[in-house]
């Protein structure tokens, strides 16, 4: 099971990922392991979508980075 995830830190910035572990991946966001986020404060998961495989969750993730992810994240999260 793989898991897309969008963070959200107290600025209202967003982080997208894929993980197999979604627990693990944020402790290390949390805890300064991942250079994007390490300056980020107050993470927490504004959202998230599981998949049954790799290809489905990276083009999710893929779709999240482009103008039209953005705007449905922005309306789906605020």
């Amino acid at each position: 099971m793989y898991t897309v995830y969008v963070l959200i830190d107290k600025k209202g910035n967003f982080y997208k990922g894929v993980t197999n572990n979604i627990e693990r991946r944020l402790r290390e966001h949390q805890s300064g392991k991942t250079r994007t986020t390490s300056k980020m404060s107050d993470l927490r998961i504004a959202y998230k979508e599981e998949f049954n495989n790799w290809d489905e969750a990276r083009k999710k993730e893929v779709y999240f980075k482009t103008a039209a992810g953005r705007r449905f994240l922005k309306n789906k999260i605020r």
